[in-house]
């Protein structure tokens, strides 16, 4: 029983290892060794900037691009935080000077866009309707984050949707977690606020 624990522990330091070892080479340009980084974080750096422009092509190309400028700037990191939380912030910086170079679109995610949730056996007129209301309250709370300053709906998106830890987007925004507490919560309360018209309407 113990030898089997120090094999898990050492699998899972030879995983930790793996990590480094791909930054390290990639670093001195071996393009395999960044591909396979690529690959460990390409849909979690999709999924950060579809959340936050979304559109899928956008966020599609943003993608690249951050990892092409993590690419590039991969000779300057030195190992003083994990490569993961590295990239986040490239992702983040990247992402906010996009933002910053075009006005504000409205929201074009299409229904097709989101998968259809599981239910149980309905009447095809009484599913499509939930489907309808479904995708309404989601245009709407889009929507309204979108109106919201860009710092609430980056952290909103951070924790809420990517489900990072405070502790996480502490390092990727480089906030104290003070600071991440105090703006979550002021970002929520904001939210709220702005869909406390809609919610009295249905009944809370």
């Amino acid at each position: 029983m113990e030898d089997r624990r120090l094999k898990n522990r050492g699998s899972e330091s030879e995983d930790q290892m793996d990590e480094r070892q791909l930054v390290s080479l990639a670093r001195k340009g071996d393009r395999e060794a960044f591909s396979r980084l690529v690959q460990s974080y390409q849909n979690k750096v999709f999924s950060l900037a579809v959340n936050i422009v979304r559109n899928r092509e956008t966020a599609d190309d943003l993608a690249q691009e951050i990892f092409l400028k993590a690419y590039l700037s991969l000779p300057r990191f030195r190992f003083e935080s994990e490569f993961g939380t590295w990239l986040y912030q490239i992702a983040i910086n990247h992402i906010r000077d996009y933002l910053r170079k075009r006005k504000k679109e409205k929201n074009d995610l299409r229904l097709e866009d989101i998968p259809e949730p599981s239910l149980p056996e309905k009447e095809p007129g009484e599913r499509l309707a939930e489907l309808q209301e479904e995708e309404r309250r989601k245009k709407l709370l889009w929507q309204k984050l979108e109106e919201m300053p860009e710092k609430y709906r980056l952290i909103i998106s951070l924790r809420d949707i990517q489900g990072f830890s405070y502790e996480e987007i502490g390092k990727i925004l480089k906030l104290s977690p003070g600071t991440v507490d105090s703006r979550l919560h002021r970002a929520r309360r904001l939210l709220r606020k702005k869909l406390a018209p809609f919610l009295s309407q249905e009944g809370g």
